[in-house]
This record gives structure tokens, sequence and C-alpha cells, in this order.
């Protein structure tokens, strides 16, 4: 099918980088990503993906805890840093990343 449309959309860069970066490394120009989302839009009927918030875990998530329950989190959480009890923040979201 011949490509005669044209759109100019506005985007943030940083967002653009990341998927140019992505779509380098597949082979595939941003062009032809864009028209393969047109055209599952198109045979889906709507957006080809979920489209959701993030959910926090469980044992995180204050939105399902009690008041009592959230003290009490942050209180353990206050005991872990006066006695030592920590690790920097790369270590913990790279055992993080390992775990998912």
């Amino acid at each position: 099918m011949e490509k005669t449309a044209t759109l100019n959309l506005r985007v943030n860069p940083v967002v653009k980088q990341r998927a140019e970066e992505v779509l380098s490394r597949l082979g595939i120009p941003m062009s032809t990503a864009i028209d393969i989302y047109l055209n599952q839009i198109s045979l889906k009927g709507g957006i080809p993906f979920a489209i959701t918030l993030p959910q926090a875990p469980a044992s995180v998530n204050t939105d399902l805890m009690s008041a009592d329950e959230i003290h009490s989190k942050l209180f353990d959480g206050y005991k872990d840093a006066v006695s030592g009890h920590t690790q920097d923040a790369s270590t913990a979201f790279s055992e993080f990343r390992k775990n998912k």
C-alpha cells in the first residue's frame, strides 16, 4: 500500500529517544512502527493493549491499608533506618529487577 499521508506529532523527546533506541535494535524505522500501531488499532477496533495504571504490590499499597497498618510499616522503616539496617538505592533496585 502506498504511503502518502503525513502525520505531524509532538512527543516527549525522552520518550521518543527511548523508543528510537529500541526500534533501532529491532531494525524497525519509527514510521514503520507507527504504521504497525495504526494498523493494529484498525484491526482490534481500539488501542491494541490494555491501558491501566500501574499497580503497587499489596504489601506497599497504602490504598489497601488501614491507618494502623501504614503507621506500623512507617515505624518499622524508621527502626530499620535508626539501626543502620539499610542498603543503597542502586542495590535495592537491582535486586528488585532480578525478582521481576
